[in-house]
């Protein structure tokens, strides 16, 4: 099921939603500039220029995914784990300076305390922590499901369906809040509900 497009700028929780699940990067966390700019920089200090749409259309998935396919689309000869270094390092350097998306983040707010909610993320652990709890959102979710914690990353429902698991609520009245195409693809094979955030977080 589709969660139907309210006005642009003006985001609400479908009804039939039971429990919310909020996708992290580029979804809750406006982040996406940031490491934008780290995997472009860390692919240039490795001899090879990365372009957008090759990055964009593997968001959502683990860091170590991303690299091993970029360094087979672009048949480079990089140690996938020296991107992988580097680009965390750029991306810790400026962790600080990455804010909510308040279109997004107002649904939580708005629901807090009235559905569970979970965070379905493709980064790590320590990383999803980081950022909530700097964008002072951490005390709003009842889980937080990260790359750490499942085998089968997005595109696989796993990530979604241990959120839904953990929280108790049957998939189907699960609501996604996504940005990415793994992401759309993992919460449709999931059986959940899917709101596309582009158009509320997209100038």
């Amino acid at each position: 099921m589709e969660l139907s497009k309210m006005a642009k700028r003006e985001l609400h929780a479908d009804s039939r939603a039971k429990a919310l699940i909020f996708d992290l990067d580029g979804t809750l966390i406006d982040s996406m500039p940031v490491h934008w700019k780290a995997w472009q920089e860390s692919c240039q200090k490795l001899g090879f220029t990365l372009e957008h749409e090759v990055f964009q259309s593997r968001v959502g998935q683990p860091v170590e995914k991303i690299a091993q396919q970029v360094v087979e689309y672009y048949k480079v000869d990089v140690d996938p784990m020296e991107i992988i270094r580097t680009k965390k390092e750029l991306v810790m350097n400026n962790l600080h300076l990455v804010k909510p998306f308040e279109v997004v983040a107002n649904v939580a707010r708005e629901n807090y305390g009235k559905l569970p909610m979970g965070i379905g993320t493709g980064s790590d652990r320590a990383r999803a922590e980081f950022m909530l709890k700097n964008a002072g959102l951490d005390y709003m979710f009842d889980c937080i499901v990260s790359a750490d914690d499942v085998e089968n990353h997005k595109p696989n429902p796993d990530t979604f369906l241990k959120c839904a698991e953990i929280m108790g609520v049957a998939p189907e009245f699960c609501l996604v809040f996504e940005d990415g195409k793994p992401g759309f693809e993992a919460a449709k094979a999931a059986g959940m509900m899917l709101c596309d955030v582009n158009p509320y977080t997209l100038e």
